[in-house]
C-alpha cells in the first residue's frame, strides 16, 4: 500500500516537474539537411494494380515490373497478405503487410 501511494505521489510530481525546468537561452534552430549525394537514387514507389474476382478484391504490388506482394480483400472475411521471400520461391501468407517472425533455428549443443 506505501509502495502504491509513493508511485501515485511520484507519478504526480514529474510531470510538474518536467513543465517547471526552464529551457536554456542560448537555443538556436538546426540547419538545413544538405542535398543527397549525386548518383543517389530513391527507391521506386510500388505499383497497385486492382482487380475484382468475383466479390473479391485483390491488389497487386510492383516494384520495376516485378510482382512481389498480393493483398487479397474476400466479401466477407478478413484481408489477408500474399508475399514472396524472392523470386524462387513460393507464395506465403500472413496476416498483415510485415513478414513473420523469422526464428534462428542454429544448433549450440547436441547431447
Amino acid at each position: 500500500m506505501r509502495l502504491l501511494r509513493h508511485l501515485v505521489v511520484l507519478a504526480l510530481v514529474l510531470p510538474w516537474l518536467a513543465h517547471a525546468a526552464e529551457l536554456p537561452k542560448n537555443l538556436e534552430p538546426l540547419p538545413e539537411a544538405p542535398p543527397p549525394p549525386p548518383g543517389y537514387e530513391n527507391t521506386p514507389e510500388p505499383e497497385v494494380t486492382i482487380t475484382k474476382k468475383g466479390e473479391d478484391t485483390i491488389e497487386e504490388y510492383r516494384v520495376n515490373g516485378e510482382l512481389y506482394m498480393m493483398k487479397v480483400t474476400p466479401s466477407h472475411g478478413v484481408p489477408y497478405y500474399l508475399t514472396k521471400d524472392d523470386e524462387q520461391s513460393d507464395w506465403a501468407r500472413s496476416n498483415g503487410p510485415t513478414p513473420p517472425i523469422s526464428i534462428p533455428k542454429w544448433v549450440l549443443f547436441r547431447f
